[in-house]
Formats: C-alpha cells, structure tokens, sequence
C-alpha cells in the first residue's frame, strides 16, 4: 500500500493526481495531511510507524520550506518520493524543489518535478510492480495508453494538414 501525504489541505490539488493514477493502476493507498512544523508530533509517529502498518513507499508532497518528504525519509525505512509543490509562499517552486532535492547522502528522497504528482503515483506503482508481476502488467498497459494517446494526437496534425514537423 502507498501513503500520500501532504503539509496542507492546499496542497490537494496537486497531490490528488498521484490518488488519481494509483486508483487507475488499482493500487491502494490513503491520503491525509502530516505537517512537519504544525503536527510535528504527528509526523514523528506517522513516520516511524508506517511500514508497520503495511505502508510500502510514502508519496510527500510539501510546499516552501517543504520538509516533510526529508525528515520524513529520515524517520523511515521506506522509500520515499517527494513532490515539491508551487504554493502560495513559494519562490517559484523552486525552494520547495531544492529542499526536497537536497539531500545529505544516506537520507534519500526521489524527486519528481514540480506538482508533478502523478509521476509520484506511477514511480511509487512502479517500485511495488518489480515485486508484483499483475501490477507491473497493468503500468505496461498504462504506458501502452499514453503511446496510443499520443499517436492520436500527431494523427491529428497529419489531418489538419501539419506535416512540417516529418522534415525536421
């Protein structure tokens, strides 16, 4: 099972992309809010406890200052990938991705770019598929989708008459 996690309710928006793929893909998870700085308490046991619970990869996306996925990867023995989110007292995004990023080696976290959430579900479905071959086979159906839906597009062009991009 995947635990998603998040420092806020703000951050649902973009966290519930990885919920969206992992039900797609039929893997279970929970969702809920663990804030490093508001429920610290709470993410020490979250943290600590979590694999003991069945938990198998936690997705923690945080937002600024964004410590949760590191402090929670230095609490755990899960894997851990982190999901830097553009909130409303970002720089950018880009303070949440170096804090997520940035590392000190023995604590790692992977990292997927900025609110992409969905490259968390399908990284985390992925590790818990190298175990489990019916998991694996539906991400290679998946991916088989995102192909199809792509080719659908470039048909598109082809109809509409835009064939510059065949000569480059």
């Amino acid at each position: 099972m995947v635990s998603i996690i998040m420092g806020s309710d703000s951050d649902l928006p973009v966290m519930r992309q990885a919920a969206d793929v992992l039900k797609k893909l039929e893997v279970a998870f929970e969702i809920t809010i663990v804030s490093a700085h508001r429920t610290p308490d709470r993410m020490f046991a979250f943290a600590k406890e979590a694999h003991d619970r069945g938990i198998q990869v936690i997705i923690a996306g945080a937002g600024g200052a964004a410590h949760l996925p590191g402090m929670v990867a230095a609490l755990s023995p899960l894997p851990v990938i982190g999901v830097p989110v553009k909130s409303s007292n970002s720089i950018d995004g880009w303070d949440s991705i170096l804090s997520i990023l940035q590392m000190p080696n023995g604590v790692p976290v992977a990292t997927v770019a900025l609110n992409a959430a969905q490259n968390a579900g399908i990284l985390a479905a992925q590790i818990l598929g190298a175990s489990d071959k019916n998991l694996q086979n539906r991400i290679v159906t998946f991916k088989k989708e995102l192909e199809e839906g792509v080719a659908k597009k470039y048909q598109r062009l082809d109809e509409m008459g835009y064939e510059a991009y065949k000569k480059a």
